[in-house]
């Protein structure tokens, strides 16, 4: 049998509450230093656009490889809230804050849109997960056009810029114009009198500058690749800093002697307010995920460079890619 008393109970007691002590201050300490969270059910995986555009490419690649790499403990799915250059998606995901069932795939526009005062949110309304590669943009023109350099395109733009019009496949203030307005600023020419024809896509503004209807073109890297290899396109210049590893025989613009330089970075966000631990989960998971041959196998294939930033370098990034977006907007009267 066993004893029982007063002594026993104080004991029990006693025990008890130790227990209860170093619980508590476990958990505490588990918290504060990252802890051990895991999703407890699916994950939804939000793209701010349609099916087949960069973001959504972008979250059913990277969802497919920590799925099948067995990365993360719930499975990934993929849902498309299109509209308002990422502005919808994005007013979805804000509603859910501290929700760590939440994610969503991002780029230049999280900073753009609300810079051009067309979103409710900005990038700080947002935890910042990781950035995970980047993809230069390119300026193109007809194989054969009379501009056969950048410097070619900028001279005529400080001349005459009425008198050349550019195709780009994002909206005024958005992302290839941007791209544009900050390369022919640095180039000399007056960027606000640049005549912008705006697209719904890369592909379009393309298929513009083809049929004539424009004199140039800035798109991504990737999607000029296919014409530029059948000889339709000849790329200018790409907006990176050294040459593009899928257009090695372009030179960039530092190399053409403008001071500019602009990425298309990709990468992923959650609502705002997620603790340290359920932060640090996902972050080592897309940590791990660019290690993958099979995420290295899609990304030579998209045309994608790793540029990956754990979520203090990416949230220390996009403070800087702001201040820098918001001049350039600025020089081109498109800051609100």
């Amino acid at each position: 049998m066993s004893r029982s008393g007063p002594r026993a109970v104080k004991a029990a007691v006693a025990a008890g509450s130790a227990v209860l002590l170093l619980a508590a201050c476990g958990g505490e300490q588990n918290v504060a230093s990252g802890g051990d969270w895991k999703p407890t059910k699916p994950i939804e995986y939000v793209a701010p656009a349609g099916t087949g555009g960069g973001w959504d490419t972008l979250a059913r690649t990277s969802a497919r490889v920590l799925d099948q790499s067995n990365l993360v403990d719930r499975p990934l799915r993929v849902v498309n809230k299109p509209g308002a250059g990422g502005a919808i998606g994005w007013s979805y995901v804000a509603k859910h804050e501290k929700d760590p069932h939440k994610l969503f795939v991002t780029s230049p526009p999280i900073l753009l849109v609300p810079l051009a005062g067309t979103s409710g949110q900005t990038y700080q309304d947002f935890t910042p997960i990781a950035r995970l590669n980047s993809e230069p943009l390119a300026y193109v023109v007809k194989a054969d056009s009379p501009y056969k350099t950048f410097d070619d395109l900028a001279k005529k733009l400080k001349a005459s810029p009425k008198d050349v019009s550019v195709a780009g496949g994002s909206g005024p203030g958005s992302l290839d114009h941007v791209g544009l307005a900050g390369a022919v600023q640095a180039a000399g020419a007056d960027a606000s009198k640049v005549k912008y024809v705006p697209f719904d896509g890369g592909g379009e503004a393309l298929t513009s500058l083809l049929g004539g209807h424009a004199d140039a073109a800035v798109a991504g890297a990737s999607e000029v690749q296919p014409l530029t290899r059948s000889g339709d396109l000849r790329v200018l210049a790409v907006s990176s800093e050294e040459r593009s590893p899928i257009l090695p025989k372009v030179p960039s613009l530092t190399e053409s002697g403008v001071d500019y330089v602009f990425d298309i970075w990709r990468g992923v966000m959650a609502p705002k307010g997620l603790s340290k631990s359920q932060v640090a989960y996902y972050e080592k998971a897309y940590a791990e995920m660019v290690k993958t041959d099979s995420w290295k196998k899609e990304s030579k294939k998209l045309g994608w460079t790793d540029a990956f930033m754990d979520s203090k370098e990416f949230g220390t990034f996009l403070d800087k890619q702001n201040k820098e977006y918001a001049e350039v907007l600025a020089s081109v009267g498109l800051k609100k």
